[in-house]
């Protein structure tokens, strides 16, 4: 009963209105032809495709879920199949590709937009081609000449999919554990040998062959991540002209039954003696991943982001016509037996809490991928720098906080349905299941949080947090004598220097007691979070001010929701901040024996 429209206005305003994204793509050579028509064309567009073709599939994807059989065979869904047949006609694999290898060279900034929609129609169904995509970017930045040409270009067409394949049984976040092998051949290629678990879209019936990226060690090795290296082991091995020779020795032994996603097939995968060719250089094949496993935390970053905004447009629709008592100060709905619930205080406080995360992690997320593009292609060195210090800075945040928030806006979602949340045929509990891995995989929120503090603010004495702390001053000084704007950027101002203080607290302990930096570390990035979000929030009111006058409801509700999201949520961080500067002796004194 669940329905999703793709948020085209609220998507249209972040673009255009908020970020500028034409007259940033004009000074990028390779995007510079970008115009606004296009970018709404293919929004549009793409939009159509995510309702109409990906969203019906969704409950009976997740109600089916994905099939094994004898020989490690795979099924997806009913309807599966089809909508990625469409997908490809459609050309949407090759959106943001590279047009050397069949591509259409449109900026990420318009790519996240589709990305969003396809996660709020079907979170299970877009993580196949968000893994091939990762595995395309991986190729792109570290294959050989010989490995592009022969994978991208099937890659970009979506005749071939991929996957990333890091996890074994006894590893997961400590990769300098992995066990997996591979043995060198005198004709360049290895036989690669283990097992990885956890392998999303390890193996399924979309496509005629699946492009694994495989972390394995060589004989020599040394110990630690220190000693990782990077393969490519496709299930089919390629001939040299592209088509497909003999099946490799890597298999799905089975699919794992999951909380939720369950139309994803999530594999634990036997590789036996399999051919491998390696990516990048020996032992250095983490470096190389990374490049996938960054891209890919920004992907579930928007994977939550796209359950936000459906949850948040069905629990709506619920609240307005689901009626229950009067309203406290009198009936709203005299006519009607009792007044909708939307009335009530608190079921405006589920609302509004996630409809602000919704549209502040929507301006969020799209300024980091428009950081992106400019890291990627603007001609000046020095705005190539700062943008990749935003990209190492926000990358975990935009994994970590979206992903607790997107967890915390789905419960919202339930509860605002009451019994019928808990109930299957609303189509809400599956949001919940769905939104809770977000959280865990592509590197536990911790592990997120501890890399942020440690290594993005700690690692470089703050400088890449000053950088974002620049742009939070030149608007606070930009807004400081706008009376109408106090509410929003006093708050903002006072955060940012609360923030330079906590930070060297954190920082001083830390270096006499590694233990304090983990202790403070996941309140810390929900600060941070804050910060980034505060500050987007600060700017839509400035618009919505601007436009205060005009008849558009558009900019009065952006308005009403950033001063909601100032009240109610960002004071959260008077309390993280306080139990950030808790310590680590609350946690660590307690010893084992006695939990």
């Amino acid at each position: 009963m669940a329905r999703y429209t793709p948020p085209l206005r609220d998507i249209q305003f972040v673009m255009h209105e908020l970020l500028g994204v034409e007259s940033t793509l004009k000074t990028l050579p390779p995007y510079a032809e970008t115009g606004r028509d296009l970018i709404d064309q293919v929004v549009e567009e793409g939009g159509k495709f995510c309702s109409e073709v990906l969203f019906p599939i969704n409950r009976s994807g997740d109600e089916e879920g994905c099939r094994w059989s004898e020989g490690g065979v795979v099924s997806t869904p009913k309807g599966f199949k089809e909508a990625w047949e469409q997908f490809k006609a459609g050309g949407w694999p090759t959106l943001t590709c590279d047009p050397e290898y069949g591509g259409q060279g449109l900026p990420l900034a318009v790519g996240i937009a589709f990305q969003e929609m396809m996660n709020s129609a079907n979170q299970a169904w877009s993580m196949y081609p968000g893994l091939t995509h990762g595995a395309y970017d991986c190729l792109h930045a570290h294959g050989t000449p010989e490995q592009k040409s022969l994978y991208i270009p099937k890659l970009v067409s979506g005749e071939w999919m991929g996957t990333m394949c890091l996890t074994e049984p006894h590893c997961g976040t400590d990769l300098g554990l992995l066990r997996t092998k591979a043995e060198p051949q005198g004709d360049g290629s290895y036989r690669i040998t283990g097992t990885k678990i956890f392998i999303s879209s390890g193996e399924h019936d979309l496509s005629a062959n699946i492009v694994h990226l495989v972390l394995a060690r060589l004989p020599d090795a040394p110990a630690g991540t220190r000693g990782i290296s990077l393969f490519i082991v496709p299930k089919f091995v390629p001939n040299a002209d592209g088509s497909l020779g003999a099946r490799n020795g890597v298999r799905c032994a089975r699919i794992e039954e999951k909380m939720g996603i369950h139309a994803n097939a999530t594999c634990v995968m036997d590789l036996d003696d399999a051919a491998g060719w390696m990516v990048g250089e020996p032992n250095k094949g983490l470096n190389a991943m990374f490049v996938m496993m960054n891209a890919a935390r920004i992907g579930v970053g928007m994977q939550s982001l796209g359950l936000i905004e459906v949850a948040y447009q069905n629990s709506l629709d619920y609240a307005k016509e689901r009626l229950q008592m009067r309203s406290l100060t009198g009936a709203k709905a005299p006519d009607k037996p009792a007044d909708p619930i939307i009335v009530h205080p608190d079921v405006r406080r589920m609302l509004l809490t996630q409809k602000a995360w919704a549209e502040g992690s929507r301006a969020f997320a799209y300024w980091t991928a428009l950081q992106a593009d400019v890291a990627l292609a603007h001609p000046d060195a020095e705005a190539r720098k700062d943008a990749e210090d935003m990209l190492a800075l926000l990358t975990p945040v935009v994994k970590a906080f979206l992903t607790d928030n997107g967890y915390a806006a789905t419960n919202l979602a339930m509860q605002v349905y009451g019994g019928h949340g808990y109930i299957r045929e609303w189509g809400m509990e599956q949001y919940v299941r769905d939104a809770r891995i977000n959280m865990i995989y592509e590197g536990t929120n911790t592990i997120q949080s501890l890399d942020l503090l440690g290594r993005k603010v700690l690692g470089d004495n703050g400088a890449k947090l000053r950088k974002f702390g620049k742009l939070v001053a030149e608007l606070v000084e930009a807004e400081g004598t706008n009376e109408a704007m106090a509410e929003f950027v006093n708050p903002l101002a006072d955060l940012g220097q609360k923030v330079e203080k906590l930070t060297m607290e954190i920082g001083m302990k830390a270096f006499g007691n590694a233990d304090e930096a983990g202790a403070a570390a996941v309140d810390y990035l929900r600060v941070i979070g804050h910060l980034v979000l505060g500050y987007f929030w600060a700017r839509m009111a400035r618009i919505a001010l601007d436009h205060a006058d005009s008849a558009d409801p558009f900019y009065r509700s952006k308005l009403a929701t950033a001063r909601f999201y100032f009240a109610r949520l960002f004071p959260e961080t008077a309390a993280l901040m306080r139990t950030a500067r808790a310590g680590a002796a609350s946690l660590m004194s307690l010893e084992a024996d006695l939990f």
